[in-house]
């Protein structure tokens, strides 16, 4: 596991290079840039997290607990915040002890988003590590409008070595849900990951299946764990924001999944989307295979962002 960490914290840090060079390039340059912490000081630093991506809401209260820090410590040296201000950054983006329940219950996870953010592929990826871990895993494909979404399901699912319920293109959602529930229950599977429709464009519609989802869920399997992982696309920054913030109307959003955030520039947004839905990012994704998805960790992404060294020698 040792490795494996290792091995995806060097991949992050690869991956994060834009960001980095986006964020905090800017941000060195304004504490060696100023000889004193003055109100421009502030500004400069809060338009270079605002232009990173990292939100409104976030950088206003990372940079509230930053004053609070310098009045209370008596800092005087620009450069001496720089340890208050990651340590901050890292606060804003805990997880929480129960993020992970679901893998150890008996859950239901209806993994949402619009098309094109890499849902399918998470789903099977998710698949692959909940089995890893010697969970029995059941997918439903109830993306049944995207031609290709239930082949390719089911190419992940054979990769996965796990079942597959439905995937028959124009079939009704709902109704994949209610086989695949009920098929959860009868082989008793630990974890059923349902791919849903990614349409945002009629909400009106994505609300009303939801919905119904929901009904279907609650009524056959009312005692599995519940767990709605929305997938958001790293390289969209704001737009992938306002796309949790749409899905958080119609669905009780409980965990964010951020994909492609490789050779991105606009990393920040795992700040960002964490801070202005108060709903934690679980997964990141830095790559095509199925080790490129990985639980976030507020720790190792905020020290490969600012390239802490000591993080690599750090046994997790």
């Amino acid at each position: 596991m040792n490795e494996e960490k290792k091995g995806f914290f060097g991949r992050l840090k690869d991956g994060l290079t834009k960001t980095r060079n986006n964020i905090v390039h800017g941000i060195d340059s304004v504490f060696s840039g100023f000889s004193s912490i003055d109100e421009d000081f502030y500004e400069e630093l809060e338009e270079i997290l605002i232009m990173g991506d990292i939100g409104v809401a976030a950088t206003d209260e990372i940079l509230t607990k930053l004053r609070q820090q310098v009045k209370e410590n008596h800092i005087k040296e620009p450069e001496a915040c720089r340890e208050y201000l990651i340590r901050n950054i890292k606060e804003q983006m805990q997880v929480g002890e129960t993020a992970y329940d679901f893998e150890k219950e008996q859950s239901v996870v209806l993994v949402i988003g619009v098309n094109g953010v890499g849902k399918t592929t998470t789903v099977g990826k998710l698949a692959g590590q909940l089995k890893g871990q010697g969970r029995k895993v059941l997918i439903a494909a109830a993306d049944t409008f995207r031609a290709a979404a239930g082949e390719q399901l089911s190419a992940w699912a054979a990769r996965a070595g796990v079942d597959l319920i439905g995937g028959t293109e124009g079939a009704d959602p709902a109704s994949v849900i209610f086989d695949a529930v009920n098929a959860a229950k009868a082989r008793n599977a630990d974890v059923l990951l349902c791919d849903t429709a990614g349409r945002l464009h009629n909400k009106k519609n994505l609300m009303e299946e939801l919905k119904k989802i929901d009904r279907i869920i609650e009524r056959e399997f009312p005692g599995a764990h519940r767990e709605n992982l929305i997938v958001l696309d790293g390289t969209t920054g704001q737009n992938a924001l306002q796309q949790a913030r749409e899905f958080a109307e119609v669905a009780q959003v409980t965990g964010i999944i951020l994909t492609k955030l490789d050779g991105t520039a606009k990393g920040g947004i795992a700040v960002a989307v964490q801070s202005e839905l108060q709903v934690p990012v679980k997964y990141i994704g830095v790559g095509e295979s199925i080790e490129d998805l990985q639980k976030f960790d507020a720790e190792q992404f905020v020290d490969a962002l600012f390239d802490v060294k000591a993080a690599e020698e750090t046994e997790e």
